[in-house]
């Protein structure tokens, strides 16, 4: 008996499905002429795609001044995040190095897209990833890439550091000078009376908190236009180039691949030039300054307690987000809310210091132990959450929250013998400072911005 074969058309038009097209686009400075091919980059990729009918234009994903790697590339997450939806069919970028500048950041993520049956051409090398020998070439090719980037990080390294050696400057960019063009720092006067007001207020007395809230209630934006914070006043009084010295490579990129900054600990010589450029600061008030910094540090630096660090990341503040931070008061150990410490109640109104002896006291009636146990702490205890004063919320690593509220201490409880001589010996010192800083009410009045109280 003869078969019967029937053929079954397709009942739709495969010859006319579009593919979902991207592109992706990176430059890793921020130099206006990077930024501007990074917009000749899009324009160029936009037309590309639109231009062809069998291309569906799904956007094109652009990153500014951001290394290659993948992590840090919020444009590159984001395009991820739509192809493994299984929105886009065919990526379209410039070359490898663009891509990422790590080998097996490239591979990492075309073999990913390759599982989710997604291409990805790069123009410069003429290779498409989901092709037989794409990841033979791709493996070559960006290997090449990454030891070209470390070639290039190492020579730039090698002439940063000769200028260093020779007291020269490299790109410089902070609130009362600029860079000229022979290389120069001259004074930016406008910004130069906003680090004598900084400089001369705290020497008068006044803390980082109360210059920082004082600044903000002015209007006046840091060098990044943001609000003011007390590390930002702390990182100003501790800057040698306003006496007019310098002290190179402070800092140090810590490969080519992160090109993260870290601090020079010692890992690599650093350079110290005097008088290399104008001072907006007389050195006696710099010096002055530093001397009060560091009287500030050794009175606060004692070491903290073994009870202290289980608390690290454990206290969270509702009103704010940020996490607890341990401090050293007049009247002992206390946890308190990053905002309210840095920034003032204003910013966390709800915030309130905890004493360490009480937060300690709660936990212990919490958990249902006699002695508080770090362990025990660690194990049991995921999170503590302060939505009010004098209120806590704890959970549990088994699942349950418990609320509960705690006392402030009475004035004789907080205050023991040693503590009431502290004080005393505080209000001794601030007396002398009251005293001191009559004598440099004149220098202060110079300034050409309201001091606190005194203009």
């Amino acid at each position: 008996m003869e078969r019967l074969i029937q053929k079954i058309e397709p009942s739709v038009d495969i010859s006319h499905k579009l593919r979902n097209v991207a592109a992706y686009a990176r430059v890793s400075s921020g130099k206006d002429a990077m930024l501007h091919s990074l917009s000749a980059q899009v324009g160029y990729y936009s037309e590309l795609i639109q231009s062809n009918p069998e291309w569906r234009f799904c956007g094109v994903f652009a990153d500014e001044a951001i290394t290659g790697t993948k992590e840090s590339r919020p444009e590159f997450q984001k395009m991820l995040a739509e192809c493994r939806k299984g929105k886009i069919d065919l990526i379209i970028t410039k070359s490898i190095s663009r891509f990422a500048r790590n080998t097996i950041t490239v591979l990492e993520t075309v073999r990913e897209l390759k599982m989710l049956g997604i291409d990805v051409y790069f123009q410069e090398q003429n290779i498409h990833s989901i092709s037989a020998d794409g990841e033979l070439m791709l493996s070559i090719l960006s290997s090449y890439a990454q030891e070209e980037s470390f070639s290039a990080s190492e020579n730039q390294k090698w002439r940063i550091r000769k200028d260093f050696e020779q007291g020269k400057i490299c790109n410089i960019r902070m609130l009362g000078y600029r860079r000229t063009t022979n290389g120069s720092l001259e004074i930016v006067e406008s910004e130069a009376e906003i680090v004598r007001f900084i400089f001369l207020n705290y020497l008068s007395g006044n803390g980082k908190l109360l210059i920082s809230n004082k600044l903000n209630e002015m209007g006046i934006a840091t060098i990044n236009g943001c609000e003011w914070t007390t590390a930002d006043i702390h990182r100003i009084l501790q800057n040698e180039k306003y006496a007019g010295n310098m002290l190179l490579q402070k800092r140090f990129r810590e490969n080519h691949l992160t090109k993260r900054m870290i601090r020079n600990d010692g890992q690599l010589p650093k350079y110290f030039v005097e008088e290399s450029h104008l001072a907006i600061i007389e050195k006696s008030i710099f010096d002055a300054v530093q001397k009060k910094l560091e009287e500030q540090h050794q009175r606060f630096s004692t070491s903290k307690s073994v009870v202290s660090y289980p608390f690290t990341g454990k206290i969270q503040c509702t009103c704010c987000g940020k996490n607890y931070r341990h401090k050293i008061t007049a009247t002992g150990n206390v946890w308190i809310c990053a905002t309210y410490n840095t920034r003032g109640k204003k910013y966390c109104p709800t915030a309130k210091q905890i004493p360490e002896s009480t937060l300690i006291s709660v936990c212990c009636e919490i958990l249902s132990i006699t002695e508080f146990d770090a362990n025990i702490f660690e194990n049991q205890v995921e999170k503590i959450l302060v939505p009010a004063p004098n209120k806590l919320i704890f959970q549990l690593t088994n699942g349950k929250c418990i609320n509960t509220t705690w006392k402030d201490r009475s004035r004789s409880e907080s205050w023991t013998e040693e503590k009431r001589a502290a004080a005393a010996e505080s209000s001794k010192t601030r007396r002398w400072k009251n005293a001191k800083s009559n004598k440099n009410s004149a220098k202060i009045k110079s300034c050409h911005f309201c001091t606190f109280g005194e203009c």
